[in-house]
Order: structure tokens, then sequence, then C-alpha cells
């Protein structure tokens, strides 16, 4: 210190005594090069011309180099004009209240600065110090020489939490009771907090005279208190102290290793302290985000942890059947869509087939897997799903039609099945509809509270088992499960007992719904770092803490487990940060969303001074001092340049090349368009301009000669009874042809035809998936009247090819089935036999209304089974006599089985539309008569 001169690297001032020697090392100039010009005899004429070259370097270039390395050797020593401006000396004990909170940490040096010179006043003056730290737990505010406060100051950090000056005015007012210190300097982070009122009236009460304030304002602070990962991007909330001015910062979104994601800037408008940003990333990006930052702004505040809560979950859909879009209330996903699409990126299965679209949807690696009502699956598809699952995924499958008819020993259900439903409230069952009961406390929605008006009138069931309790996530009031589930391997499945849409309950029009998809789809890869500590609850241990600076760090120090169930208050036993494991972990962060960041607010009666930090009234001289030296740089480097003839030189002009960019027209050609086309694409569409009715090819040329036959005679009658005018018959390899452009395929099941493979089977799979129908008929109804009890080749091959096939549950034609009234009245199903039932999909059966004399299904049935040979009744020649006899040999029989057929087309091409209540008076008179 040099009166009011101060360095900060003094010994580099050492320096100067090397003066002399870079004096003596450039007093000597070297001579100049000198030019000749050719031929030689330049070389005689200048032989006479007497050099003078200088031997020395003129006094004042050699001082102009002597103020040039003085002043670079000043500046690195650290010149500080007036370092400690604004303080004065101290008359008695000194009281420092530091606020060593998070607001304090980007200045957090200049603060212990001025600490530090306030104590060392006081160790000139012999004063005793008190040093209290308002974001410590404890202070003890009794004074103590300063050489030990000097090291208490040295050793203490900003910590990641808020100021509690309460604590501290408290301590103060113990230590001081009765006594008045000479000088009370509060370092203040420019924070208002809760308990300044406390420390206010203790200050009162404590001080003396001298009461200085430093670090009134805060300016740059700010925090992130939210953000929320939406369908298409991610929106963050900021706020800052109450400032006119407008402010903006850079926000990056960073993964765990620290890397920078994707940025975006925050802008506060003049007046305003709350803004919002959003960042447009793809979700599989935003899924990689652990935290956001604001740059340039190091603490924490600044940081907003994001844990497993925060990421988009991508769930993969498959339903058991296609959804009609005019009606989506019916779809088994609809009810999923709604309730997910706020919080998760849903993604439906592409096609109908079960063997690629479930490989395919496990190779995009959801989080979560949703299966409606599918029973049977291709073995590819059950192994992919199984690996998949065991792997960490999250498979949730509901009931409906086709899983009550899957066997019961399905590996890819979280308990053992009863085969079938259980109906409540029908005309069939003497039990009412079932509520729900409260969720069991072992269970992932307990705490949704008791559901109220949730009723179950279907139901599959679960095998009594030793487990099922353990198993079970909610029950009925009459202790059936409802939601089963089971781990297997790192994932789990888990069971609805119930379909995904309102017809077996209405459970998904319930907000209770809403709610268990979202816990569950929140659990896939969710936190399984917990514990139970003494009081048998789930707590997380600390995995990373937070520091004030903003940095993760792996030190747990005093830092206390979290409780799932609840959110502690941030404190210096929960210090913000990541609770949990590598596997799993919950953020805790030092603000919610209500928070407000408000300035510090004195009052009037406290008569506070205002100081400013330790250097804050300097005047750093280094910039000045370099600025000099680069100046007397340049100015030495024109002196050698003019010294050396260079201005004196003329320079040969360089030629400047223009460059001329020519915007060239292209020449009018027709674009050229990549053939798209496939092989069998003219055929497709030739098979669209009307509709066909089509037919399985078998291999067998008698078989598939009947079968086109037939469907020419009843397209023959449909043409001619109805307003229907189908194309020709057409053959079809289901190996092989698009299948969706028809609405019904005959399917003459043969036992001596070579059996289709699993890929062809689950093409056909796919094509009843998609709305598509399979009229099968075995044709053995002759043989099933002769037969001793033994089932028929035929037969045996139709359930070969059935256990392939995901179906629903069957049943005959009822008496108020759709079908039976869709063109004909109808009683039976003939066709060149008679007697055998024509089964089609079981539908749930409410009480009898007879007001409404045909079923409202929801649908067309995906099969029909029948033996009677339907084909055979159809045949005609080409003169359009009938192929061959029926047995029994009733010409009426013949016409029956016409317009059964008659009635199988308008099923599948009006569906439920005959049950629609506009025909109710027009079918009540044709059944009067």
């Amino acid at each position: 210190m040099m009166a009011a001169l101060a360095f900060t690297s003094p010994l580099l001032l050492m320096a100067l005594v090397a003066l002399p020697v870079i004096w003596w090392l450039l007093r000597i100039t070297p001579p100049r090069p000198e030019k000749e010009v050719f031929p030689p005899f330049r070389i005689l004429l200048s032989l006479r011309k007497r050099e003078e070259t200088p031997s020395t370097t003129p006094w004042w270039l050699m001082l102009l180099r002597l103020l040039l390395a003085a002043a670079v050797i000043v500046a690195l020593a650290g010149p500080v004009l007036n370092p400690n401006a604004g303080f004065s000396g101290i008359n008695g004990p000194l009281v420092i209240v530091f606020d060593n909170s998070w607001a304090s940490a980007p200045t957090f040096d200049k603060r212990r600065a001025t600490a530090e010179l306030l104590i060392r006043e006081a160790a000139d003056q012999d004063q005793p110090v008190s040093l209290v730290f308002t974001a410590n737990d404890t202070n003890d505010a009794t004074p103590r020489r300063a050489d030990e406060a000097l090291r208490m100051l040295a050793a203490e950090r900003p910590l990641p939490l808020p100021a509690s000056r309460g604590a501290a005015a408290a301590a103060l007012t113990s230590a001081f009771s009765g006594q008045k210190p000479g000088l009370l300097a509060f370092i203040s982070d420019g924070i208002r907090s809760t308990d300044d009122p406390l420390m206010y009236d203790a200050l009162k009460a404590v001080a003396g005279n001298d009461v200085r304030l430093y670090g009134d304002k805060n300016p740059a602070a700010m925090t992130i208190t939210g953000a929320a990962n939406s369908a298409d991007r991610l929106t963050l909330n900021a706020t800052r102290l109450d400032i006119d001015t407008p402010q903006s910062a850079i926000v990056s979104a960073r993964d765990m290793q620290g890397r920078v994601l994707a940025t975006t800037r925050l802008e506060f408008a003049a007046g305003k302290t709350d803004a919002t940003a959003a960042i447009e990333t793809p979700f599989e990006l935003r899924n990689d985000f652990a935290r956001l930052t604001i740059d340039d702004y190091d603490t924490a505040a600044a940081v907003r942890l994001l844990d497993d809560s925060f990421k988009r979950r991508s769930v993969g859909m498959i339903s058991g059947e296609a959804g009609d879009r005019s009606q989506p209330l019916l779809s088994p996903l609809y009810y999923i869509t709604r309730a997910l699409s706020p919080f998760a990126n849903l993604a439906e299965a592409v096609g109908s087939d079960l063997a690629t679209s479930i490989p395919t949807m496990v190779k995009a690696h959801p989080s979560v897997i949703m299966l409606a009502d599918i029973g049977r699956m291709p073995p590819t598809a059950e192994a992919a799903l199984r690996t998949w699952v065991e792997e960490g995924g999250t498979l949730v499958r509901f009931a409906g039609p086709r899983l009550a008819a899957a066997p019961a020993e399905d590996p890819l259900v979280p308990v053992r099945l009863r085969q079938g439903e259980r109906s409540l409230g029908g005309s069939m069952s003497w039990a009412e509809p079932q509520p729900l009961d409260a969720y069991p406390p072992t269970s992932p929605f307990a705490g949704l509270g008791a559901p109220k008006g949730v009723l179950v009138n279907r139901q599959v069931l679960a095998e009594p088992t030793s487990d099922l309790q353990n198993l079970t996530w909610a029950n009925l009031k009459d202790g059936t499960p409802l939601v089963t589930a089971r781990k297997i391997g790192a994932g789990r499945i888990v069971l609805f007992h119930v379909s995904a849409e309102s017809s077996w309950s209405n459970l998904p029009l319930s907000g209770d719904f809403v709610e268990m998809l979202r816990r569950i789809v929140q659990m896939s890869h969710s936190a399984s770092g917990t514990a139970l500590n003494a009081d048998g609850k789930a707590v997380l241990a600390p995995y990373r803490l937070l520091t004030a600076d903003g940095q993760l760090t792996t030190e747990k120090g005093l830092a206390k487990p979290i409780e799932t169930a609840s959110r502690p208050k941030i404190s210096s036993a929960n210090p913000p940060g990541l609770y949990g494991s590598e596997d799993g972990f919950e953020a805790l962060n030092l603000f919610d969303e209500t928070a407000k960041l408000e300035p510090l607010a004195i009052p009037a009666d406290v008569p506070f001074a205002l100081s400013g930090f330790a250097g804050d009234g300097s005047l750093s001289l280094k910039p000045w001092l370099l600025s000099i030296a680069l100046a007397l740089a340049l100015l030495d480097t024109i002196i050698m340049l003019f010294l050396g003839g260079a201005f004196a030189r003329r320079g040969a002009t360089a030629a400047a090349m223009l460059a001329v960019a020519i915007f060239m027209g292209g020449i009018d050609a027709p674009p050229a368009r990549a053939d798209d086309t496939r092989p069998g694409d003219a055929q497709l569409m030739a098979r669209l301009d009307k509709t066909h009715l089509a037919y399985v090819i078998t291999g067998e040329a008698e078989v598939d000669r009947i079968s086109e036959r037939g469907l020419t005679g009843l397209s023959d009658y449909l043409y001619y009874r109805t307003t229907l005018e189908p194309g020709a018959p057409v053959g079809v390899d289901i190996a092989r042809d698009e299948l969706a452009v028809f609405p019904i395929l005959y399917w003459p099941v043969t036992a001596t035809a070579p059996m289709p493979s699993e890929e062809t089977i689950s093409r056909v799979d796919a094509y009843m998936r998609s709305g598509g129908t399979v009229l099968f008929d075995t044709r053995d109804q002759v043989s099933a009247i002769t037969a001793t009890g033994n089932v028929s080749p035929n037969t045996e091959r139709l359930r070969t090819i059935l256990a392939g096939i995901d179906i629903p549950s069957l049943e005959p034609v009822p008496s108020d089935h759709v079908l039976t009234k869709a063109f004909y009245l109808l009683k039976s199903y003939p066709g060149r036999y008679a007697g055998s039932p024509l089964w089609v999909e079981a539908q749930a059966r409410g009480k009898a209304d007879p007001n409404r004399p045909a079923r409202a299904g929801d649908g067309v049935t995906p099969v029909l089974i029948t033996g009677n040979d339907f084909a055979g009744a159809w045949a005609i020649d080409g003169m359009g006599a009938p192929l061959l006899p029926l047995v029994p040999p009733d010409e009426n029989q013949r016409e029956m089985a016409y317009r059964t057929g008659v009635n199988i087309m308008m099923y599948m091409l009006t569906g439920n539309y005959k049950a629609d209540q506009v025909h109710v008076p027009a079918l009540l008179e044709r059944l009067g008569q």
C-alpha cells in the first residue's frame, strides 16, 4: 500500500530492476539492408559512396521502449487506486451478520474480502469480533479474537439454502444482552426473507450508532421456478427481483454429464418479474435433459433439477380390433389416448399384423406398451414382448372378448385367468354390477381416495392363489381383482380385468382411470433406490447434492433421506439435489412453482448506512496500463517501418479480380419420378372398381372350383335381389395377396390342403383386426350326422388354424342378432347341408328390450364358422343351374341358403345398421305378420 495506491501482486514490481538490462539490449540497432540494382556496373558506381549506418538506437526510441516495458511490468503487478474507499475506523466490538446463502455465491469472494477487511481493521484496534452466518443451522455470536474470526471466515462457504436471519438475530441478542457493539455490519445477499422482521427487531435492540449495510441490492438474482414437458416442447418459468430494466439470459438444457443439449433465451420485460421460455426439441432428446441452468449465473437457484417425473414416456398402443373413426367412443384405444396424451407420447401400431407390429414397436424402445383386448399372439411377437419386459419394459393389458377366450396358460399375464368372462347385472346373472373398493395400501394407486361411482358389469376372473393378494393393485367390493401386476425381470406386467372402453365398466369414463394410467406410466423406469426407515416408510437417500454455485456433487455431508410420500422443506438436513440411486431418483429443487424473489425491505427506523463491498469504490489501473503498453508497441512498429524505408518504396499495384455469379436458368424438362409401383398393383387396382366376394385358394382344384362357382351364384343372386352389384369372385392367396380390399373371405377348410404357415395365419389375424371377416366352412355337417362322436379331420384342421388367431368367444347366432334381420328374416342358416349352427362373436347380454327386436352390436363379428357347405349350395354352372345336389334334396333349403348369403353380405357391409331405432316399427310389423 502506498497512500491510495495498492497492488494485487506487488512482488512483480521487482521486475523493474531489469530495465537497465533492457536498455543495454536495445541500444544497438543493426544496419538496414541495402538494395542494389543489376547490372554489375551499378556496383562500381557506388563504390565511392560513403555509407552512413547508425551504430546506436536513438535515445527517444530507447526511452519509448523502456516506457513500454515498465508499463507492462506495473500492469501485471495489479495497481488499484483507492482500494478501500468507504471504510472507516472501528470504535468498539465488531459484529458481522453474513448472508452465506445461495444468492451470495456469485460475489462470495468480494463479500468475504469485505468481512476480512473489517476484521483486520478490528484487529488493528485490538477489538473483539462476533461473526454469524444466516444460512447456518447454529451460530455462536460470542465475541472472539480477530485471528479466530479470520480462520472462521476462511473456512466458510456459501450454502445452497435461503438465508434464515431470525436464528442469527436470536444468537446476537443472546450474546450482546445489555451491550452495544462499536460497528454492526450486515453483509446481505439482497433477497428478502420471511423472518426479516425478527432480525430487524434484534438489530434495533443490539446495534449502536454505527450500522452499515453492504449489498442492499442484487440485480442479477433470478431463479427457474418450474419446467413442464408437453407434447411438442419444454416450457420453463423463471422469476427475478423487481427491477425496472429489461433483462435477458440464456438457459441451457444439460444431460447428467453436463453436456449442453439445447438452449433458449429467457426474456424479462421492463418492470416484469416473471418470464417464460420454451425449448422445442424432439421428446426423445428432451427425455435426456437432467437439469436446466441459467448461463453465466452460477447459483443453486439458477439450476432446475429434473427427475423421472419430468420425462415424457413413450407409450405404444395396440388394439385387438380396428377403431371405427366414425364412432371413436367405441374404440378400445380412445380412452387410453385421452388419458395419457397430456403427459406421454403415444404411438399406435403400424398395421394389424401382430407378427410384425409388435416386434417393430419393441424395437422403438417405448417405456410402456398397452395391449387392448389382445388374446393369442404369434410366438415371435410373444417372445419379443417377454424379452422387452424382462429388460425393464412395462406391459399393460386390458381384458376383452379376445383375452377372455385366450388359453389360461398365457405367460404375459400377471395371474392365471379363468377362461371366459364374468357377467354382472345381466338378465342371466343374479349379481349386481360391483363398485370399486378402497385401494390397498401397498398399491401404487394408494392415496387416490376411495373411487366413487365406478361400476363393473363384466370382468375376467383370476384363479385364486396364495399370492393373489400381493399381486392385486385394485379390488371390487366383492374382493375380486380389478387390476393385478407382477414383476418379471427388470420390468412388470399389469392387467386391467376390464376392457379399455366403456362396454365392460364405466372406469374409463372416470378420473380414477386417468390417474391410474398416469401412475403406471410414471412407474416405468422410475426410482428403485427406495428403502424403509424405522417407521416403515419409503425413503430416498441423498444421491447427488447441489452446491451453492449450481454444481452437482457426491458429497453428502449431514444430508438425510427424504420420504417419498411428502416433499420436505429445504434445509441443511435436506438440501436441494437428487435423492435415490443411480437406478432412479427424485429431484428436490430450491424453489417451487409459486416462489417469488423480493428485494430486501429495510424499515425506516433501522439506521442502516449503505456501503459498498471492498473494492467497489476503487479503480483498477491494470487495463489502462496495458492499453498504454499496446499503444506504445504500435507506435514503435510504425517508427521501425519508417526508419526502414517502407513508406518510401512504391509497391507494385495488385490486380483485383471481379467474381461474377451468373444465374443460369434451368431448362424445362418433365419431372423425373421414381417408380414406386410394386408387383400386383395393377391387379389390386382392378379389384377396387367394385365389391368382390373372395375365397381362399386351398390348392385343391375341386374345392377351389366349387368356391368360385358358389360365390358366382351368390353374386348373381345379390345382383338380382339387392342394390349391390358385385364384381366377379376373386380367389386370393392369403400368403401374398392384399386382403384389406375384401369385406369377407370364404375359407373352405380341408384337412388335405397344406397347412398355412405362421406368417400366413398372422396375416389373416391382422385382416380380422382391421375389420375384415373370415367365413370358415368345414363342410362336414353330413359326416357329423353319421359320426360316432369323433371330430372330423376338417374340424381338427380348423382348430389348428384358430389356435394361431386371436379370436373372441363365440356363440351360435342368437335370435335377436342383427344377422337374422340384415335383409331377410331368418331363423336358420342352411347350406348344402342343414343342422350346423352358424357361430359368431359372442355379445354381452343385457336385459331384453321388447321394443328393440335386433341386438345392438358395436361392430361386425370377425369370424363366422359353419359346417353346412354354403358354397356347395350357391354353386351354379355356366347356364345358371345348380351344380351340386342338396342333402336332403329340398330346393327351399337352397333358397334359404342364398338368403343366408345375402344377410351375411348385408351384415358385412352395413354392420349394426338394422339395430338402429329407426327400423324398429318396420321390424315389429314384419314380426307381427
